[in-house]
This record gives C-alpha cells, structure tokens and sequence, in this order.
C-alpha cells in the first residue's frame, strides 16, 4: 500500500454547484436512491450536467461507504472549478514579505531544514505550490467539495472525488483532526487523515474494473510553476504518501474499529506513521535546549505558542532528500524511510533574534544509538559540503554564497547532535554560548 497512488491525489477539489437531495439512507452502500452497483449513464467528456452529477456523485458515495463501513449523513455539494479561477481566489490574499513576530519564527524553522532559504518566504513557497499541485479540496465550514481542472472543460476526477468524499466522510462521522503546535504532530495527525482518504481511494481503484464498473475520469495532474518548491512539497506530501499504510496497518490488526480509534488517538510523531509497529507506545524523547545566549540574542517569546518546534524524522528525510544528500531516484522516491532519519528519538528546534534584523536558531536531536546520531552528523556535514562551506575549527562551517549562507556549529555528544546556527561566526557563541 505504500505506493499505491498517484501524487495528483495530493489535494483539493472545489465544491458549490448544484445541490443534491438529501442523504443517509440509513442502508450501508445505498445513497440518495442509487445503488453502489448500479450501472449509471455518463458523459465525462464535456462536463457534467446536473442529473449527471448528482449520478455520479450519489454512487460513488455508496461505494465509499461500502468500502469504509461508515455512512454518509448527508450528501456533500460538488463543484468543479478552473486552476485560473482557483489561483484568482488564492492568489494576492497575502503581503508575503510583510511577516508577523509568529511568521519570523517559522522562517527560522524552515531555514533550518535547508528547505526555504533567505531569498523566499514561507508564505511565498506555499502559495506557489498550492497553486500549482491542489486537484481539489474539501470545506468544513461550507460543507463542500471544489475540484481543480487543468481541462479547458472542467471536469471530475474520479480520484479526487473519492479522497475529497472521504473527508466529508470523516467530519460527519469522526473528525479532521486536532490542531497541535509542533510540526512533527501535526503530520502525524494529518498522516491519519489523509492516509485514510487515499487508502480508501486506493481500495475503490483497485475494485475499478475488476468487481465494478466505474466511469473513465481524466486523471488529475496539476502543473509545477518554476518556482515550485520540491522540498515543502516533500513535508506536505508525507501524510499521503506514508499515511496510507499506517491505516493499512491499523486495519489489519483489528479492521476499521482500530482506524476509527485512532481518531481519538492521533500518532505522536511522523515517526510512528512511518514505522506503524512503533504506535502508540513509542513516545518521542522530550529533548530540552538550555538557552544560553548572550544578551544580544532572544528567543521568540510571547507568541501564544511554545518558542521550540519539532520537526521528526519525515521532515528530516525531506531536508535530506531536498538537498540532494538522499538519492531520491526509483520505486523509493516517495519512501521516507532512510537510514539518516531512521532512528530519530526527538528533537527540539528553537529560532533565535537580536536587535539587528539577524536570526540563528539552535537545534539539537535525540537518537536511539550513538552509531545513528553519528550517521545523522555525517549526513550533515555531507550537506553543508553540498553548499561548499568552508570547515573551520571545533565543528565550525562558513558558507558563503547563496539562500543558506551563515555560519554553523555541529556537536555529537553519544546519542545527541546540536546544529547552531547564526549570521557570522561570532554569533554562533551570542546565540548557543561557547564550547
């Protein structure tokens, strides 16, 4: 299951047109009068009219109910909508470079995964990505489903209507997740979330030809701008990618009441999603950073929020494999398993500023074994050689030139690694003290 479906399953649909009846048949696999079985008549080619739709839709509801052995409460509006439009009510709605206390913070963490540098923002990366790979969407609040067509003639994507259901399906019957601070926990609850959606989509797939018959859809692609950041994508795309056979797992061990369950016990870490024998008992280490700065440099206090992130062992793949470090070639593209994330224990990463306009951060990892912390620092020394930094003395690096250009210090101590990070060399003892 780890690498059933296509990355065009990624995200959204866009909903609103045409209202259908009302659901809940109170009968598994029946909905708004159609039969999951039932044959239907339905031109894709130019669009759908309403009749075909709600067809459509209608049955393919059943279908999912049959597979997820949950009902519908009631039916979901569907609309489907052009990538221009969809970029016209996406795009502008943000000043990127006009960035909050919170939005600074959160550069240092991207930063620190060599994943946004200083020559873009978060906000920028993530707009141009959304509006180059989103297929779809569901909204909670609307209680809708849009989908994003790249055909001239919008149309329906069988995928993207399947995944998009199913989270209509999980805000009925369970839930879409619960907000956490810390990035690893928060790809660990959407791991649940959306691997449900695409093993469900996977599994309807799978029955499309061989025990029914189902309407030939176009496939979702999207279409990558030249900006498109490959290393945010990797982060995002870890709850679809390894979330699926999560859910695969749970299923097996004790059937849809065990993914159900864990609706109400989200994964701690991305590294119980990624290894699923590791859920729910193995707990991240809680790794603690003294802060012993100078009084030139602070932390980020007073955001509603902890000053520390986590960012675990898929976002740690990701910084790899964005850099060039991990060989992302072949069947393993989207596999996050990698012995230089494999064996994270914790991690606490803490953004630092001073009065200048200048950011570092301090980061320190926790592994399960000296040998594996020792596999993480090499990997990082590997990186930093990737940007041709200059090695000083005591674990010192100076790079030079480019989005990353600062100054590092890389430690192990037995099972621990600790990356500072700071604009000059001196800042590097302002920021973490001297060793």
């Amino acid at each position: 299951m780890r690498r059933l479906l296509a990355i065009a399953a990624l995200l959204t649909v866009v909903l609103g047109a045409s209202c259908l009846a009302p659901g809940g048949s109170g009968e598994l696999g029946v909905e708004n009068g159609y039969h999951y079985d039932d044959a239907i008549a339905v031109t894709v080619e130019d669009g759908l009219n309403e009749s075909e739709r709600e067809a459509l839709v209608s049955r393919t509801m059943a279908r999912i109910e049959v597979i997820r052995e949950l009902e519908f409460e009631r039916t979901t509006n569907v609309t489907v909508i052009s990538r221009a439009e969809y970029r016209n009510r996406t795009d502008g709605s943000a000043e990127p470079r006009n960035l909050t206390d919170r939005q600074l913070w959160n550069e240092q963490v991207w930063e620190a995964l060599h994943i946004i540098g200083e020559n873009e923002t978060y906000p920028e990366a993530r707009a141009s990505n959304r509006g180059s790979s989103v297929v779809g969407y569901y909204s909670s609040r609307d209680s809708e489903i849009v989908l994003v067509s790249d055909s001239p003639t919008p149309q329906v994507t069988r995928g993207t209507l399947v995944h998009e259901l199913v989270h209509a399906l999980q805000d009925q019957q369970l839930n879409l997740g619960e907000t956490r601070d810390l990035q690893d926990e928060q790809l660990a609850v959407r791991s649940v979330v959306e691997g449900d959606a695409n093993y469900v989509e996977a599994r309807y797939e799978n029955r499309c030809g061989a025990t029914w018959d189902c309407v030939e859809t176009p496939r979702a692609t999207g279409q990558r701008s030249d900006s498109f950041n490959a290393g945010l994508f990797l982060v995002s795309y870890l709850p679809y990618a390894e979330g699926p056979q999560f859910v695969e797992s749970l299923r097996e061990r004790d059937g849809w009441a065990a993914v159900d369950e864990s609706y109400e016990a989200f994964p701690a870490s991305s590294e119980q999603v990624i290894h699923p024998e590791r859920y729910p008992d193995d707990e991240p280490t809680n790794v603690t950073v003294p802060d012993r700065s100078s009084d030139e440099w602070e932390r980020f206090d007073g955001l509603n929020r902890p000053v520390h992130d986590t960012v675990g062992e898929g976002s740690i793949y990701a910084m790899f494999a964005a850099t060039g470090v991990i060989d992302r070639s072949g069947a393993a593209r989207y596999d996050y398993e990698h012995p230089l994330s494999t064996g994270w224990a914790g991690d606490r990463l803490v953004p630092y500023r001073n009065g200048s306009g200048g950011y570092g951060y301090v980061w320190r990892l926790a592994w399960e074994t000296p040998g594996e912390a020792r596999e993480f620092a090499d990997g990082y020394r590997a990186l930093l050689e990737g940007y041709e930094a200059e090695r000083l003395d005591d674990g010192r690096y100076v790079v030079e030139d480019g989005a990353f250009a600062d100054a590092f210090r890389l430690s192990r101590d037995g099972r621990t690694v600790t990356v500072v990070n700071a604009p000059t060399v001196e800042g590097l003892d302002g920021i973490d003290g001297p060793r």
